[in-house]
């Protein structure tokens, strides 16, 4: 999906940096665009953040980091157990701190916290607030896949 998401936001660069020239707004819509018209092959909501200022400057970066991946909004509990994903994530990330987060009224979710950034894990949702490496990309395949049922494309 990254992948997609990098080539489309490429294709589509020299308009969104004339964009971000004249009207940084219409850029961002641009972009958020983009990003739904490719989680839309995986029947997902695709978002690219910009959550510190001037993050939207950084082209090189577009698609590479800081996505939220919008699966189903009313889910509060994941498919599989919880200590699956943790498990998983201690095997990739053997340095990182994992806990538990958003548990409150009945719902469920993890943080995991490295050098370089974090992943929160809901069962509505993915965010990923670093840059995406091998990785990166391995784990939130292994998540798409096994948590949210999203390996494949429409």
């Amino acid at each position: 999906m990254t992948s997609q998401l990098q080539a489309q936001l490429k294709s589509n660069l020299p308009q969104i940096l004339m964009m971000l020239k004249n009207n940084p707004a219409m850029a961002y819509t641009k972009i958020t665009e983009i990003g739904h018209a490719v989680g839309d092959k995986y029947n997902v909501r695709l978002l690219v953040n910009f959550p510190h200022d001037g993050k939207i400057n950084e082209y090189e970066f577009y698609g590479k980091r800081d996505l939220s991946i919008i699966v189903d909004r009313l889910k509060t509990n994941f498919p599989i157990p919880r200590q699956t994903i943790r498990e998983k994530a201690q095997e990739l990330f053997p340095n990182a701190e994992i806990e538990d987060a958003y548990m409150y009224e009945g719902k469920e979710g993890l943080r995991i916290k490295f050098e370089g950034g974090r992943i929160d894990i809901l069962p509505h949702s993915l965010h990923i607030w670093c840059v995406f490496d091998d990785t990166i990309t391995q784990f939130c395949d292994w998540l798409l896949t096994n948590v949210y049922d999203r390996g494949q494309t429409k």
